[in-house]
């Protein structure tokens, strides 16, 4: 995700109400941190692969992840933040 889009994602789920952040998973690579429950956190896109598909953390260790969206490599800025906004996180 280009850093650009992870703002205007950003800015659309903070719109929300969601605790959203960009996030800098290294060198040019962008995507979208949300904070969760129980300490979790899911990190949106950082891994650089084509389409859409969150690793969910806690404290640093992988406790779940929402797997690739079937589709989501084509996804507009708006579905990008429908999909992220809607989540069932396990």
């Amino acid at each position: 995700m280009l850093q650009s889009e992870a703002e205007l994602v950003v800015a659309a789920l903070q719109e929300r109400r969601l605790f959203a952040h960009v996030y800098s998973g290294g060198v040019g690579r962008h995507g979208v941190r949300v904070v969760l429950t129980e300490g979790r956190e899911a990190l949106w896109d950082v891994d650089g692969a084509a389409g859409l598909e969150a690793q969910v953390m806690r404290d640093g260790v992988l406790v779940g992840f929402v797997p690739k969206i079937v589709g989501s490599e084509n996804y507009s800025v708006e579905q990008v933040i429908d999909a992220i906004a809607t989540a069932t996180y396990e």
